[in-house]
């Protein structure tokens, strides 16, 4: 199956579609400014605005290893231009949205646009030179940090200044943009994979997906030992081991859960969602502690817009050191990559026992933090499209991403189990202890020191997807038929 589009030099690529990255990532932190007046706004509960996020988190862990199946069966290009669709017409229900289940279902639609971004990682494997692709896809991996780090000032200043829906009015412009860009710069990516899409597959990992992590985002909320909560979790457990058995029997799986199964692929996941946890934790935990009332003792009482502003470093840090990484990979191997930006990441928690009582030490915390995701980030996508076949790119990066979400939200809930318990009460309010800000930011130290561990088992030195690039197409696969 051809597709068309004029071709254009790989900085041009790698530009537009890190763009297309940073605006879909821009997707998730958009709402964060508006949580409080959720319920006012769409007239509705506290409780009930919280969809608000889950249906973002839900949508994008879902759809993301469909099109990432989808990509290898029908060209990463097509599936790129899909992948707007739902991002521009999200917006716009969101931006008319008058109550709460219109915004729900924009929100959604947002969060199946996030599957371009592992989209275009893997689109990079077919577009560029061997040469340029480890700088290439730790630069576009990076993208999903930039893109949180730059859109909560932003979205914190317009929803400051503006009418809240001008936030989702230029969400939507943003993502026809990028579309019209991708449309008439981004060439056409050769269709790797034959046979037909595996709709039940499909449907049984969306099943399991959405039971995992609607009871871990929510388990909080409804109670972990709630019966809503366990048979939540029981039937994730039986519909995925159910999935699992399905995916090992039929011919055409959505994912090759033998190839999964390789050593290199199966650590990285692992690290991955190790990773997830540690990065994720300081976003929850120092936004808060920036904007807490100083009569706390420990808050620094900054506004929104200001909290965001000090954490703008870390984005630019990790855009910076992602061409770094790149080099350090090429060098050495996306493990060692790996390996330093998990103990970047635990070097920037442990920072934070000294640093913790001023906006400029969290700030640092939060730089520091961002130089090791930046790292890691380029090293494992690097290290997953080195061990499998190129007719598998899309469908397993897009796994691997997946395996980010699912520690995100483990790392919300965690964090969350331990704020609340940790406690404080200031003129009739409940609020996490300084004790509870402490513990969580030695839990992510802790953990980035796991996720180094695992990425220490990793075979080797990790083969990487610029040594399986430059081996071609009939070596790899031989390789892969190996492993």
């Amino acid at each position: 199956m051809d597709e068309s589009a004029p071709a254009v030099r790989p900085g041009g690529i790698v530009g537009v579609l890190a763009v297309g990255g940073i605006v879909a990532a821009f997707m998730q932190t958009l709402v964060v400014p508006l949580i409080a007046e959720l319920p006012r706004l769409l007239h509705t509960t506290a409780s009930n605005a919280t969809w608000v996020v889950t249906s973002t988190l839900l949508a994008s862990a879902v759809a993301m290893p469909m099109i990432g199946r989808l990509g290898d069966l029908y060209g990463k290009r097509r599936m790129l231009l899909v992948c707007m669709v739902p991002l521009i017409t999200g917006s716009v229900i969101c931006a008319l949205a008058g109550s709460l289940v219109p915004m729900v279902v924009g929100r959604g639609l947002q969060g199946v646009g996030m599957g371009m971004i592992p989209l275009g990682i893997s689109a990079l494997r077919d577009l560029l030179p061997p040469e340029r692709l480890g700088s290439s896809i730790a630069l576009l991996s990076s993208s999903m940090g930039i893109g949180g780090a730059f859109g909560l000032p932003l979205a914190a200043v317009i929803a400051d200044n503006m009418s809240w829906r001008v936030l989702f009015w230029g969400s939507a412009a943003m993502s026809a943009l990028v579309a019209t860009l991708i449309y008439l710069l981004v060439p056409a990516t050769p269709v790797q994979a034959r046979g037909r899409f595996d709709a039940v597959g499909a449907v049984g990992l969306g099943i399991g997906l959405v039971c995992l992590l609607l009871g871990v985002s929510k388990g909080a909320d409804w109670g972990w030992a709630s019966g809503t909560t366990i048979g939540l979790f029981t039937t994730t457990v039986v519909v995925l081991l159910a999935w699992g058995w399905w995916e090992l029997r039929t011919r055409e799986p959505l994912v090759d859960l033998r190839v999964t199964a390789r050593t290199q692929v199966l650590l990285t996941n692992a690290a991955s969602v190790v990773i997830g946890f540690s990065m994720y934790a300081q976003s929850l935990i120092v936004p808060q502690l920036l904007q807490l009332p100083k009569a706390t003792g420990y808050g620094l009482g900054q506004s929104m817009v200001a909290a965001g502003l000090w954490m703008v470093p870390s984005g630019l840090l990790m855009m910076a050191v992602s061409p770094l990484g790149a080099r350090l990979s090429a060098a050495r191997g996306p493990k060692v990559t790996l390996v330093a930006g998990s103990l970047v990441i635990a070097l920037g928690y442990g920072s934070s026992t000294l640093l913790i009582g001023a906006a400029w030490g969290l700030m640092v915390v939060t730089a520091i933090c961002g130089m090791g995701v930046g790292l890691a980030y380029g090293a494992m996508p690097a290290l997953i499209m080195g061990a499998v076949p190129r007719s598998e790119t899309a469908s397993a990066n897009s796994f691997n991403t997946l395996m980010r979400s699912v520690g995100t939200s483990v790392s919300a809930a965690v964090v969350g189990v331990v704020l609340s318990q940790l406690t404080i009460d200031l003129g009739g309010h409940v609020l996490p202890s300084e004790d509870g800000f402490r513990a969580g930011l030695l839990i992510g130290c802790g953990v980035a020191l796991l996720a180094g561990l695992i990425a220490l088992a990793i075979p080797g030195r990790g083969r990487s997807v610029t040594a399986a690039a430059e081996q071609g197409a009939p070596a790899e696969e031989r390789a892969a038929s190996k492993a």
